[in-house]
């Protein structure tokens, strides 16, 4: 499936990726919040962002559980519970792919409540779009192109994502890169219509 950034659903269930991803960029989740997007994410992925022992912890990791406690306090990335027989769900579990508890909770619940389901994982996006609706599965790339697309962000913006991005050593940089000159592709398109 090629991504549209014409297009994007403002309402995300994230997963543990996608939650480390936006929080990476300052500018990012500026915007993001600019345009009314919300994130919320499972108890599954709060576990694994939070709670989940690790063996070594990086100053940058310190950093993202820091802002991810300070945008919960603000409201941003609400915790929620699924029941079990979201988990249950057959279609989920056939196609589970060695997905983690994160990942496959997050498409439960984006299914149930009808929501985006943000992820930049490739398998989780591969179950996703399987078992969820069209143009509801969703990436952190796709975000910063539907906000490049919207001139919400502007070229100045985008390096300033992608600088904060690799500081933190998260790998989406050349996808950002991608999903900036689509976005100008399209624009260009629909100022020639």
């Amino acid at each position: 499936m090629t991504l549209d950034p014409s297009k994007f659903n403002r309402l995300n269930v994230t997963d543990t990726c996608s939650v480390w991803n936006v929080l990476s960029s300052v500018v990012l989740l500026s915007a993001a919040k600019s345009t009314n997007c919300t994130f919320c994410c499972t108890a599954f992925v709060q576990y694994e962002c939070l709670d989940k022992p690790r063996k070594t912890y990086r100053q940058e990791d310190v950093e993202l559980q820091a802002r991810l406690k300070r945008e919960q306090a603000h409201g941003q990335f609400s915790v929620y519970h699924i029941d079990i027989d979201d988990l249950l769900d057959v279609e989920v579990l056939q196609s589970r792919m060695n997905l983690g508890k994160g990942e496959l909770s997050s498409i439960a619940f984006a299914r149930r409540t009808n929501q985006g389901f943000l992820t930049d994982d490739k398998k989780a996006r591969r179950l996703a779009e399987t078992s969820l609706p069209p143009d509801t599965v969703q990436t952190t790339p796709l975000l910063l192109g539907w906000m490049l697309y919207n001139q919400v962000i502007t070229d100045a913006d985008k390096d300033r994502v992608i600088e904060e991005h690799n500081r933190f050593g998260r790998p989406l940089a050349e996808y950002f890169e991608t999903m900036y000159l689509r976005a100008l592709e399209l624009r260009l398109m629909r100022g020639h219509e």
